[in-house]
């Protein structure tokens, strides 16, 4: 298994680069990727910084990427309900912190919009 960082995937998502692009594809598409979690986070800022892209497209592009047979995530159910929670308007990196934090009953933020898109998760998100 191979590790991919955040510019191989966007090259395989943008192709932005022709050449680099079809490399990319060539290493994904030839399978046995293993992508790490942060590699994923900053794939979406990268998505919705330099591309434009709006947060439901970003996740809509990183759900059908992980979703390829070659691609192995660090944690799966992790991801897969961040990107879940970003589609309700959520924060990427805000969703995969409560994520994180499944097995505690409060997550403690000054980001009000944090605290607001998180309402009626099974983690409660409040101020201190």
């Amino acid at each position: 298994m191979r590790a991919i960082d955040t510019n191989v995937i966007v090259r395989y998502l943008t192709g932005d680069d022709p050449r680099q692009a079809a490399k990319a594809r060539a290493v994904v598409d030839a399978g046995g990727v293993f992508v790490g979690t942060t590699v994923l986070l900053e794939t979406e800022w990268v998505l919705r910084s330099v591309y434009s892209h709006t947060p439901t497209d970003a996740a809509d592009a990183l759900c059908a990427f992980c979703g390829l047979p070659g691609v192995t995530l660090e944690s799966p159910v992790l991801v897969a309900g961040a990107l879940a929670r970003v589609k309700k308007g959520m924060d990427f990196a805000d969703a995969l912190h409560l994520g994180t934090a499944a097995n505690c009953e409060t997550m403690l933020t000054f980001d009000r919009r944090f605290i607001r898109t998180a309402r009626g998760d099974a983690v409660r998100v409040a101020e201190p």
